[in-house]
């Protein structure tokens, strides 16, 4: 982060047509990160509907929060935890299971069988891209098709918030708007 705990590049300005879109999917807010995101609107609007679609997938959502909480730990994101701990939280991840998280192994007694193998396919996808065939049977044990590429997509998409948010040393404001 730079010295004075602001991002790498200025925040841009906050109005035009796809400011107003990424406003309406975030309830009236923009974060820092919409704010850099729009210094290239084809990138932000484009941005603004994976996100939008990732969010509103049919995957339970501690699911989707356990992917992207531990997607921020392993890319040392921590603007993206700290917008996603709270939905975690609302979600019904638990003190224990975000505690298991941030662990190098988070394995333990705190989850479902079919959150083991969420969690054990994104640090696989995320720390080596390649995902081994029993890593992928055991995932599809619990997830129809549809929702084992919501998975995927998640996992790659918040891979790429979290490497958008460190490379550019975004700090994580306290009550930032997530995704």
């Amino acid at each position: 982060m730079t010295d004075n705990g602001t991002p790498r590049l200025p925040l841009a300005a906050e109005d035009g047509a796809v400011a107003d879109l990424m406003r309406a999917r975030r309830g009236g807010r923009l974060s820092a990160l919409d704010r850099l995101l729009l210094h290239s609107p084809p990138v932000a609007e484009g941005w603004n509907a994976l996100l939008g679609a990732l969010r509103s997938s049919t995957l339970p959502g501690d699911l989707r929060e356990l992917v992207i909480l531990r997607v921020a730990v392993l890319n040392d994101a921590d603007f993206e935890w700290a917008a996603h701990e709270p939905i975690g939280r609302r979600a019904g991840l638990t003190d224990v299971q975000l505690e298991l998280l941030r662990r190098t192994d988070p394995a333990g007694d705190a989850w479902s069988a079919m959150q083991s193998a969420v969690l054990v396919f994104a640090d696989a996808s995320t720390r080596t891209v390649a995902v081994p065939d029993a890593v992928f049977a055991a995932l599809r044990e619990h997830l129809d098709d549809r929702q084992v590429v919501e998975l995927v997509a998640t996992v790659a998409g918040y891979a790429m918030v979290s490497r958008f948010l460190v490379a550019l040393e975004v700090p994580p404001p306290a009550g930032e708007v997530a995704g």
